[in-house]
């Protein structure tokens, strides 16, 4: 059985940043994350997006946050399991020990979740499922391949804002469907959409896509049933994600719907299990990457002093060595 102090679950902002925080308090690190790659939702869906609301960054992509984010945790040498899940919950003279995907156990001094929602899975297009073609994508990891084409964005949401203003540049033309007349994005971002050559169509719905092999076109029907056929080569479907807790849901946390309740300390109700980023609910809660970081912070700090009663909860900045 392999042993570890702090095992991290969800290789996400929060979680990288935890696994510095961790490395920073001297304390041996494993970072999990069902995904093939580190970097969770920002990496499989957002690589691209920039990002506006992280201090110290006017701008930065999700791309280069998630490179600097394994940087900053790299000379503490945490090391990562990607492609795989954990799955059970137990525990031996105290200690967590999480049953890993492929039968490995980790005994753990603390455990810290960092899961953003779960696994998550893209809605589908309805349009979609009648069509056997390719051109449908629901991420778009290379904003450039989309370069000179035809875009039919769907989505009223902070997704499908965000892609429209990165594809403007480079596709020969976007289209944004939504199917009411009132954004989800945020509305600085709406703005700065309706200030570009982007066709927005509200009240409408995508209802067939063209094409054999690739869809060549979309027929959309605004409320009262007037429809309209435009050429498109590329669709995005940006109509969110269901999120699923899998098996963490089955390990006696208390939860609120799919969020885990924890306190200030970032403690869950199990022992020596911590939570920190989007995954967690506590009142007055705010979802932002911004957030993350320091709830990482603090439930490394407690998880320190779970695992070593004598130790500091706050171990002096990471500066006051330089």
């Amino acid at each position: 059985m392999r042993e570890v102090d702090v095992a991290v679950i969800g290789a996400g902002p929060a979680g990288l940043f935890a696994a510095y925080y961790a490395g920073f308090r001297g304390l041996s690190v494993a970072v999990i994350d069902a995904l093939p790659e580190p970097g969770g939702q920002v990496a499989a869906m957002y690589p691209e997006k920039l990002i506006l609301d992280v201090a110290g960054f006017p701008a930065v992509k999700g791309r280069d946050l998630v490179a600097n984010l394994v940087a900053q945790a790299a000379p503490f040498a945490p090391a990562y399991l990607l492609g795989t899940r954990a799955e059970k919950l137990s525990y031996a003279d105290g200690r967590p020990v999480l049953g890993l995907a492929g039968g490995e156990q980790l005994s753990c001094g603390a455990v810290i979740v960092t899961g953003g929602l779960g696994s998550f899975t893209p809605r589908p297009l309805p349009a979609a499922d009648s069509f056997a073609g390719t051109g449908i994508v629901y991420f778009v990891p290379q904003p450039t391949e989309l370069a000179g084409r035809d875009v039919l964005i769907v989505g009223g949401g902070d997704s499908a804002f965000d892609w429209a203003l990165t594809l403007q540049p480079l596709a020969r033309s976007v289209t944004l469907v939504h199917r009411r007349e009132r954004f989800r994005a945020h509305a600085s971002t709406v703005a700065r959409v309706l200030a570009l050559p982007v066709r927005v169509v509200v009240n409408a719905s995508v209802t067939r896509l063209y094409g054999e092999d690739r869809v060549t076109a979309a027929e959309i029907v605004v409320r009262g049933g007037v429809a309209e056929t435009l050429p498109v080569d590329s669709v995005i479907a940006a109509l969110g994600f269901t999120a699923d807790l899998g098996p963490l849901a089955e390990w006696g946390l208390r939860l609120d719907r799919r969020h885990i309740v924890v306190d200030s300390a970032m403690a869950t109700n199990l022992p020596r299990v911590f939570a920190a980023g989007d995954i967690t609910e506590y009142p007055g809660k705010v979802r932002l990457i911004a957030t993350g970081f320091g709830e990482a912070a603090t439930a490394v700090n407690n998880a320190a002093v779970a695992i070593d009663p004598s130790a500091h909860l706050f171990p002096g900045h990471s500066s006051d060595g330089s």
